[in-house]
């Protein structure tokens, strides 16, 4: 992902000062063994940084074996890196001090900014501002620190006492306390680290930063991450889309947005849970969604130190038939296929196995399975054509040590992969004995194999690198262009609505208008504001006609009896027309009513919802689902993050349940989907034009055989377009 962009020549240049220091300076070093200024010095020193470091303290002349300095002036050289442990009041201060002795990076480990209130946020923003002016960069404030195990430098500038093994996995963590337990994890399992960065109140550098330097880092191959809030979300899923066809991107995201907790206006609104924007950009994007730290660190064990599979066809090996009914369980729950094993597989098996052995797949050797039978077993199975990838359990009942089988599988792997073995992913469930340690990772001949306590864990691990290679092999998606669309025109319908009425829902006539500039197929028809009108629309459209209440406020129409189908002549009109009258009047609403809408009836086909909802921190949300009266009921809506891509909206229409029904069913024709594909577009395209749109409801959209109409529509606009981030209209 080289680039000759300055702009990110200069942020990576910018990062590199925290991981390739050759002198470090820690202000606010401390000769109390408690305090953070301490620590900090111990864990640098302990970690056996390569370079200098230089412990700040007027009032000390030694710290932890090291010579102190009364303050920056006085150090022998410029340090690329300043680490800050001093009261939140006093950091403005060090931060021109840096400046003026050459700093380039800092790291601030204080405390006492925007996690505090408003106070601390204005103390927090004249920092920043003072770090930029300088042309420094900054990670924190309120954080625990960095680190890097590259060999020429092996800094821990934290106050963290775990300095986990090296490794090819780079990981931000927004959480200082949980990188504390992150770190002794990753030494507790063996899982190496190339660096690790606590981003705290990410003031400055950011996550998106990070995954820049980290993406041309030749010693990071994974990257994970830690999160409880975006910054600039849509600069991530632009540079997460590219970066994850690389380096895989694994990331665990805590707290929930507001989008869940606000009054919902629409069927698109109340649909979208919190948690729905933050799912929809990491499928988009690649990015591999973890739902804790746990399965973030299993995940990363294994797409770390294996190939993603080929294919989705897994094989099972085992010494019990329980544990391997339970991966295989896992697997298929999990959209991966516990393949039947050719013949020949299974004979090649035969020649070896007790006759009590099942040679389906799961394999079950049985208990008495020798380490040698495991060995053998792998080397057969991993090569063989049908499989793609490869599960092996072990658990303990009697037979060889666990150490003994683990030389075996691992001569096992090495035996296929010189075969047709090679880029097959393979994992291991070693059960726990009576010692419960945690398993560790296999090594085999240089390659690392994870391990896993329970079966599940390694084929959750599996079905999340199968998916993943189904998404980088999936086609990249484009924007298409289109050119009928009437962009000025349906500005200015949105334009007048708020002049006039201000933020709200816009008429019908204002709805349709503005769908027909974009190219949306609206039903034909129109608003009808006496009986006569209703009578002219019916006869241009052709009976029979459906007539509706035109309503911007009224949600339910059927609900008060203001829908009227299947009429079939004008007297039918008359009486429709006016029962819809008499039934707004019964309720009170007379000044709710536009008139009523006239459309021809439309048979046939699936109803289906597409929407849209303004998310405050991710923007604008798009929905597609079962529509009519399936909407709330079934709830089956997938979500994307505008701007849409003709893969989001293919992926789109083929994520909901109901698919089925669009490519047809017990005789009905299958839908036109490249024209569901196509509205979707379009829609996408409206919200990103016109940014005033708030939320829409396109409900029900026939999709028919030759074509997709929409019946009914609701749109609302408002002048404050909350939560667009960096988005602009296209010109």
């Amino acid at each position: 992902m080289t680039s000759s962009d300055p702009s990110k020549a200069q942020r990576v240049a910018g990062i590199r000062p925290f991981f390739h220091p050759t002198a470090v300076a820690v202000i606010g070093a401390s000769r109390q063994p408690d305090a953070i200024g301490h620590r900090i010095i111990v864990a640098m020193r302990d970690a056996g940084f390569r370079g200098a470091i230089y412990p700040v303290n007027p009032k000390a002349e030694e710290i932890a074996g090291l010579p102190a300095f009364p303050d920056l002036a006085s150090l022998p050289d410029s340090p690329d890196l300043a680490v800050v442990a001093v009261p939140a009041v006093a950091v403005p201060e060090v931060v021109e001090a840096c400046a003026a002795r050459g700093v380039r990076a800092l790291v601030v480990i204080s405390a006492g900014f925007a996690e505090t209130g408003e106070k601390g946020q204005a103390l927090q923003q004249r920092v920043l501002e003072r770090v930029r002016h300088h042309g420094m960069r900054m990670v924190g404030p309120n954080c625990l620190g960095i680190l890097t195990t590259d060999p020429e430098v092996s800094l821990n500038a934290s106050f963290s006492p775990v300095f986990p093994p090296q490794g090819n996995i780079a990981m931000a963590s927004q959480s200082g306390a949980l990188g504390l337990s992150i770190l002794a994890l990753a030494r507790q399992r063996q899982l190496g680290l190339s660096s690790f960065v606590s981003l705290g109140n990410k003031a400055d550098v950011s996550s998106n930063d990070l995954i820049e330097y980290w993406v041309d880092d030749p010693r990071t191959d994974v990257i994970l991450l830690y999160l409880e809030s975006f910054g600039n979300p849509r600069h991530f899923a632009r540079l997460a889309r590219v970066v994850a066809h690389d380096k895989p991107i694994i990331a665990v995201k805590s707290g929930r947005t507001t989008s869940g907790q606000r009054a919902a206006g629409s069927h698109t609104a109340a649909l979208a849970a919190s948690d729905i924007a933050v799912d929809a950009l990491f499928g988009q994007t690649g990015v591999i969604r973890a739902a804790t730290v746990d399965d973030m660190f299993h995940l990363a064990a294994a797409i770390g130190s294996q190939p993603l599979p080929p294919g989705r066809r897994v094989a099972i090996v085992t010494n019990a038939g329980g544990p391997g009914i339970l991966a295989a369980d896992a697997c298929q729950t999990r959209g991966l296929e516990v393949v039947e094993l050719s013949e020949a597989t299974r004979e090649a098996l035969l020649a070896f196995l007790p006759a009590a052995a099942s040679v389906a797949n799961p394999v079950d050797m049985i208990a008495s399975a020798s380490a040698e039978g495991y060995r053998r077993a792998v080397e057969v199975v991993l090569d063989a054509e049908e499989v793609d990838a490869l599960i092996v359990i072990y658990i303990p009942v009697g037979g060889p040590a666990t150490e003994a089988v683990g030389k075996e599988i691992a001569a096992g792997v090495v035996a296929a992969r010189a075969g047709r073995g090679g880029g097959k992913p393979v994992l291991t469930c070693l059960m726990a004995g009576e010692d419960a340690r945690p398993p560790v990772p296999i090594e085999a001949d240089g390659e690392r194999i994870p391990a896993y306590t329970f079966p599940e864990q390694a084929a959750r691990a599996l079905a999340s690198m199968a998916d993943h290679a189904d998404w980088r092999a999936a086609a990249a998606g484009q924007m298409p262009e289109f050119d009928d669309l009437d962009v000025e025109s349906a500005r200015a319908i949105v334009a007048q609505a708020l002049a006039s009425r201000g933020d709200g829902w816009l008429g019908i006539e204002e709805t349709r208008g503005l769908l027909r500039a974009f190219g949306v197929p609206v039903a034909p028809g129109g608003v009808a504001r006496t009986v006569e009108k209703a009578l002219t629309f019916a006869e241009s459209v052709g009976y029979p006609v459906a007539l509706k209440l035109a309503s911007h406020t009224i949600v339910h129409k059927t609900d008060i009896g203001g829908v009227r189908l299947g009429l079939e002549d004008g007297a039918a009109v008359r009486s429709a027309f006016d029962a819809i009258v008499a039934a707004v009047n019964d309720i009170g609403q007379t000044e709710a009513m536009e008139g009523v809408l006239v459309q021809p009836m439309i048979r046939g086909g699936v109803e289906v919802l597409v929407g849209m909802t303004e998310d405050p921190v991710f923007g604008p949300l798009i929905a597609f689902g079962l529509g009519g009266i399936h909407v709330e009921i079934l709830a089956d809506v997938a979500f994307r993050v505008t701007p849409l891509t003709d893969r989001d909206a293919r992926e789109m229409v083929r994520a909901i349940r109901g698919y089925r029904l669009l490519e047809g069913y017990r005789g009905h024709p299958a839908a036109d989907i490249a024209s569901i594909e196509e509205l979707l577009l379009r829609v996408g395209r409206l919200v990103e034009e016109l940014p005033e749109i708030s939320e829409l409801d396109l409900n029900p959209v026939f999709a028919q055989e030759d074509g997709c109409t929409v019946v009914d529509a609701r749109v609302s606009v408002s002048a404050r377009a909350p939560g667009r981030g960096d988005r602009r209209p296209r010109t």
